[in-house]
């Protein structure tokens, strides 16, 4: 459930990102400063995000493989 939420803060951004790349290729003229530096905080963000959720996968993981460790040693023990 948590990583699926943060798919979606993730996958939000990435969107946005997109359209706006998609926007500004289309326009004939270059965008204003304001936009550029907008569209650059967003890409930050995402680049964020996605070591965020990278991190989170890796603690995941990590906690799978001691419960499933833990799992196996009961059932050795048994």
């Amino acid at each position: 459930m948590f990583l699926a939420a943060l798919l979606i803060f993730v996958g939000i951004p990435a969107f946005t990102v997109i359209k706006l790349a998609r926007l500004r290729a289309a326009r004939s003229q270059s965008p204003s400063a304001d936009v550029t530096a907008r569209l650059e905080a967003v890409e930050r963000g995402v680049q964020d995000l996605q070591k965020e959720l990278a991190d989170t996968q890796e603690r995941v993981d990590f906690a799978e493989r001691l419960l499933s460790k833990a799992r196996e040693e009961r059932r050795i023990g048994s």
